[in-house]
């Protein structure tokens, strides 16, 4: 299934990722409203927020925004460190979603959220996203071609019980390839993310990289990599951002 805005309007899939007790365990109510609550005591500025996106959020957003823009944020990059064991996969066979972990860089798109509609758009987002806090929001400094932004950004959550830190490129890629879960595949996740930043003119190596391994394992072909001459990104992509 594709999670829509009706989706979290109802709460439909804060109950989704709560049935059963097979994943980490759901914020409370309260948790909820206190995280909601302390990022928005901790702006610094008034009017419009600015929303940072990386993964699902560059092709499927849900919420209303009145702009977007290419945008960079640096001292964190995109990987594939958290393990999704009800949405992208299972107990049995846990799949990987991106976070914003820490180091380098990384190219993604900022939505503008107007100011007076921003503090429902955000509760939706926070439906979204925080269901089990496996992410950390976070007001950080975006960039575009037209200067800098404080923007909200969801860096992951080091001490949740999903945090698989950085894994093996081969772990990555098995977990990925095999990996199917309540609202769709990991395969999926990755390809729709990659589609996603291509239409914003972003390449990101090591999504591209893992894109190649997970085709050359399927069974039955899946959509090639941007660029057929793809390998495994080395660390130092990560610590530098042009």
């Amino acid at each position: 299934m594709t999670i829509t805005r009706e989706d979290l309007k109802t709460g439909r899939i804060r109950r989704l990722f709560a049935g059963g007790g097979k994943g980490p365990r759901p914020l409370t109510d309260q948790e909820f409203e206190d995280s909601i609550a302390g990022v928005l005591a901790a702006r610094t500025h008034g009017g419009d927020v600015w929303v940072f996106g990386y993964g699902s959020l560059v092709w499927n957003p849900l919420f209303h925004y009145v702009e977007r823009r290419r945008a960079t944020l640096h001292g964190f990059h995109r990987r594939f460190c958290l393990w999704s064991v009800v949405g992208r996969g299972t107990p049995e066979a846990p799949g990987l979603v991106l976070g914003l972990d820490r180091g380098g860089c990384c190219h993604g798109v900022a939505y503008r959220l107007a100011a007076a509609s921003a503090p429902e758009e955000l509760r939706l987002l926070w439906c979204r996203e925080m269901v089990t806090g496996a992410y950390v929001p976070r007001w950080l400094r975006a960039r575009c071609d037209s200067g800098g932004f404080p923007a909200l950004a969801f860096v992951v959550n080091r001490a949740h019980a999903g945090y698989a830190g950085r894994l093996p490129f081969e772990t990555v890629v098995r977990a990925i390839a095999a990996a199917s879960g309540l609202i769709g595949s990991s395969a999926d996740y990755l390809r729709h993310t990659r589609e996603g930043l291509a239409r914003h003119g972003i390449r990101d190596p090591q999504l591209d990289a893992v894109h190649a391994a997970v085709a050359a394992s399927a069974p039955a072909p899946v959509d090639p990599p941007l660029d057929p001459a793809v390998s495994p990104p080395d660390r130092a992509a990560e610590r530098s951002c042009p």
